[in-house]
């Protein structure tokens, strides 16, 4: 087996430290047994320290996947090569349609895309959010060499942001030559179509003293409906019934909906199938461009340099817009309601029978008897179309900087990077609230009683499908804003040798690091008067005021790693420390540390740990975002339906949150799973700290060549977590549990003297949750109050076997996750979410975490072929959280089972200079569980199942062609 071995980063300014003898980032192919047994013990590069001398090991622990890994996958973008890792559960990526922000995210042990860096060559990324998430989808994949992902803590390495850790993307360096590689993929139903190319191009000079490399590249992939999979064409409800949103057409007055055969109001109505119009795989196009050069001027002197343009368009789509249950000012003397209905609104707003006839023939606002009433008005707009967001990415970033040796034993590296990213979000087929409350307060069938800007009526009765193109085109103003990030880094370090021996007469001479960082963020989100106006855009939530922020940061750090015992009493012992010291113009200072160590007893057998305090300051979201209303998760409201009026102590909670008395009986379910929430940013906001430690070993045994077992306990504590409460928290403390169904809810033991009642306010005219500015909600306000706990266990085995046709290679990675809690406030609940799912558990996890992960490989080298891969990924079963309340939900959604993919690849070497590599995923055309569309978050649970979880695309296929000269 090939061994990897220390490499330089090319244009990284920050060196790589050398792990312990640990598992192969891949399995090579075995080369005989008497040169597997005399070749060194097989090491891997990680990130995770400053200190650079190759004889020293570092003991936090590391998942790699190589470049064998890379390109036998054939990954189109920087997700898809981090999502299966066990340990890394899916953020926001294209399987997220519905809350996606129109970029791809790493979340890390579950503990969210805002708590781990990820870094290209050791460097930090311009962030691409308020949140500072970098998107992935700016990563060159072409150029990239392996991929390092350190969990547990890095803060004190690499700063703030590190304390779920990192994940390092190492690019290939000093490339010569050329290489043109494509690829192209499908869906075996005949869509998700996927292109990518790059050309990447590289040669050195001067006699070597020189590089210069640069990539181009260019990514396509083709949308996948929901209606186009059959788990995803009908919206179910948690109960198993077929229900869509509330929202639907004919339209609904006052929750009665029109009848058009009798052109009168009834109390029943039918829901809208939302999921067919919503994307399974969101299409993207990207364009990007890197470059790479550096040149050693003499000795002890490089400088380098890189740049990196990224264009990426990421489009969704949702069902068609609507009036989503707001209030409307309803003239009575609208010309396209009949007399029944303006009977039933005269009669819902007490206006008797001669005053709601001369009101009706009122002739315009002007008029001594016209009159408007408070109306709630629900009515999907389908001759709109689909609702169409695209975010358009601009972002570059250049890095340029000096290194080499400052001594014999001491190297120096100096640099400085500057990025910027503009990501423009750009709405059509949305509408405006301002301009359909103009379209009602008609004249006649053609005249607006304020005929400005164009306005033409809106007719939402007829037979349901009566919007003129005109009226449309009226109100359907595009809306949009652009969010700007930009970031700043000087940075300047000292590594190497402490001195020529080492400690105690140990061979390996002590290794430090130490140097200082400057660091500066501003970022911005810019919006047209529309997308800026609370309850302007019909059916986005919250809206995106303009606002602006920025903060610095200054630090200074340092490393030592020390071999105690080397060929002694026993084979080896090393100890190893970090500090960090950083000035933060927001939150003040805060200082990071870790301490650790391995031991050796002897050779093949290492135990290792390491106890790290990270810290996350505040980003500029949490600290700058105005308050605004948007959307939570809720499948039933307590106050709904006709339980409240029965039950007292109900009847008076709902009254107390704003509820009209009238209304209690019959106030309406939230609208499609969803109600008001109203939260923003707190410029009191402090750091959170976390403290975690790992503890593991490894186990490389003479008497079984090739074999590498590894095992690590990880234990990670955030406090005074940056965090806002969930529904749960908020709906449960106030009214207790549900006796009753999801559509006849019975709360039995509701408690008024609740503090959680206090953050609910509801709509004045109807007692929702639903509405428009005057309905805030359920008020989940950002604090320090939070406490999140993960600990668990990642294990990976590998072994190759030499055979008369080549070799094959086993590569096992386990995760075990014995716990991950959150409590957002020391008064809310303390929820278990490992292997389970719910809404609570997917506002703060995202994704599903299940309780065992298993990623297995078997790979058959083959002399004068090339080779083929079968992988395994395995989920392990979950259920329904434990403290949320099951009632009302059917028995099959509460469990999903155990999942099994299959991969299989085959790469054949047709000559020296090219490979064809084919591969089918999911081979089996494994189904995903159905759970409804109800039963989490709206991001995370769409098309009734978990999409980023679970396989929605079914089988496909790929093939890639490469060319290398």
């Amino acid at each position: 087996m090939r061994n990897l071995t220390i490499l330089k980063a090319g244009a990284a300014p920050i060196a790589l430290g050398l792990a312990l003898a640990s598992a192969p980032a891949f399995a090579q192919t075995a080369e005989g047994e008497e040169g597997a047994e005399a070749s060194a013990p097989p090491t891997i590069v990680v990130t995770g320290s400053r200190i650079t001398n190759p004889n020293l090991e570092q003991s936090s622990p590391v998942q790699v996947v190589g470049a064998e890994d890379i390109a036998i996958d054939q990954a189109t973008n920087a997700e898809e090569l981090l999502v299966d890792l066990p340990g890394v559960v899916p953020g926001f990526g294209n399987n997220v349609n519905n809350g996606s922000g129109g970029f791809a995210a790493l979340n890390l042990r579950g503990l969210g895309t805002n708590r781990n860096l990820v870094l290209l060559d050791g460097t930090r990324i311009v962030p691409s959010t308020l949140t500072s998430t970098t998107d992935l989808n700016i990563i060159p994949v072409a150029l990239v060499e392996r991929v390092e992902v350190v969990t547990g803590g890095a803060s004190s390495v690499y700063g703030a942001d590190a304390i779920a850790g990192v994940a390092n993307f190492v690019l290939k360096d000093d490339f010569q030559g050329a290489e043109i590689s494509s690829t192209m993929g499908i869906t075996e139903r005949g869509d998700g179509r996927r292109f990518r190319t790059d050309v990447t191009l590289g040669a050195g000079f001067d006699d070597g003293r020189g590089n210069v490399a640069v990539s181009i590249g260019y990514q396509n992939v083709n949308p996948v409906l929901q209606g186009d999979r059959d788990i995803s064409s009908t919206v179910f409800f948690v109960d198993g019934s077929e229900v869509g949103s509330g929202t639907t057409l004919p339209t609904r007055l006052n929750g009665d909906q029109y009848d058009p055969d009798t052109g009168t109001l009834v109390p029943t109505y039918n829901t809208f199938d939302f999921a067919p119009y919503n994307y399974f795989q969101t299409p993207l196009e990207r364009f990007n461009v890197f470059a790479t050069a550096n040149y050693e001027v003499s000795d002890g002197i490089e400088l380098y340099t890189k740049g990196m343009f990224t264009k990426a368009e990421v489009k969704l789509r949702l069902a068609p817009s609507g009036l989503f249950g707001d209030t409307w000012q309803f003239p009575l003397n609208n010309p396209f309601i009949t007399d029944a209905i303006r009977n039933s609104l005269c009669a819902d707003n007490g206006i008797d029978a001669a005053t709601c006839a001369a009101a009706g023939a009122a002739t315009d606002p002007e008029d001594p008897n016209y009159v408007e009433v408070p109306t709630i008005i629900n009515r999907r707009l389908v001759e709109q179309g689909a609702r169409e967001t695209t975010y358009t990415t601009n972002q570059f970033q250049i890095w340029a900087g000096v290194r080499g040796g400052l001594t014999s034993l001491l190297d120096y590296d100096v640099y400085a990077t500057y990025g910027e990213s503009d990501r423009n979000q750009r709405n059509i087929n949305w509408g405006l609230k301002s301009r359909v409350q103009q379209a009602l307060r008609a004249i006649d069938a053609n005249t607006c009683a304020d005929p400005s800007n164009g306005c033409v009526p809106i007719n939402l009765f007829g037979d349901g499908q009566d919007v003129s193109a005109e009226s449309i085109a009226f109100f359907n103003q595009p809306a949009g804003n652009t969010v700007s990030t930009s970031l700043t880094v000087v940075n300047a370090s000292i590594s190497g040798d402490l001195t020529e021996q080492g400690f105690l007469g140990a061979a390996t001479p002590i290794g430090i690091a130490i140097g200082a960082e400057y660091r500066d963020y501003g970022a911005s989100q810019i919006s047209d008067v529309s997308f800026g106006t609370q309850d302007e855009v019909l059916g986005t939530g919250a809206p995106s005021p303009s606002y602006s922020g920025g903060y610095d940061v200054k630090e200074v750090f340092g490393e030592i790693l020390i071999p105690l015992i080397e060929d002694s009493f026993i084979h080896s012992a090393t100890i190893e420390a970090g500090l960090r010291y950083s000035d933060y113009s927001n939150t003040g200072g805060s200082t990071t540390w870790k301490a650790g160590g391995n031991i050796e007893p002897f050779e093949g057998l290492k135990f290792r740990g390491i106890y790290q305090r990270a810290v996350r300051s505040p980003n500029i979201s949490e600290l700058y975002l105005p308050v605004t209303t948007g959307l939570a998760t809720l499948a039933n409201d307590p106050c709904q339906g006709a339980y409240a009026a029965t039950n007292p102590t109900l009847e008076s909670i709902c009254i107390a949150q704003g509820a009209p008395a009238g209304s209690i009986g019959s106030i309406p379910s939230p609208s499609a799973g969803q109600v008001n929430a109203t939260s923003g940013g707190n410029p009191d906001l402090d750091v959170e700290t976390a403290k975690s430690y790992t503890l593991g070993l490894v186990f490389t045994p003479s008497f079984i060549p090739r074999l590498t077992l590894t095992a690590d306990y990880y234990n990670i504590k955030v406090e005074d977590a940056i965090t806002s409460p969930t529904t749960g928290d908020v709906i449960t403390p106030c009214f207790g549990t549900n006796s009753g169904t999801n559509a006849a809810p019975e709360y039995t033991n509701p408690n008024p003297d609740s503090p959680a009642c206090e953050r609910i306010g509801r709509n004045p005219l109807n007692g929702s949750l639903n509405g428009g500015g005057d309905t805030p909600g359920l008020l989940l306000p950002l604090t320090n109050q939070g406490t999140i706990v993960t600990k668990g266990v990642d294990a990976r085995i590998t072994y190759g076997l030499p055979t008369g046709f080549g070799g094959l290679d086993f590569d096992v990675g386990v995760n075990w996750v014995d716990s991950i809690k959150f409590q957002a406030s020391p008064t809310s609940v303390n929820r278990e979410c490992v292997g389970q799912y719910s809404s609570d558990c997917s506002f703060f996890n995202g994704e599903i975490v299940p309780e065992w992960a298993v990623n297995a490989r078997a790979t058959a080298n083959i002399d004068g072929f090339g080779a083929i891969s079968l992988r395994w990924r395995w989920i392990d079963g979950v259920r329904y959280e434990e403290a949320a309340d099951p009632e009302g939900i059917l028995e099959d959604y509460l469990s999903i089972p155990s999942y099994s993919y299959f991969d299989l690849n085959a790469r054949a070497d047709v000559s020296e200079n090219m490979d064809l590599t084919f591969g089918v995923f999911n081979l089996f055309d494994k189904e995903p569980p159905n759970v409804s569309s109800y039963i989490g978050t709206t991001a995370q649970n769409s098309g009734n199942t978990y999409p980023s979880t679970y396989d929605v695309l079914g089988r496909r296929f790929s093939v890639t062609a490469r060319l290398r000269f």
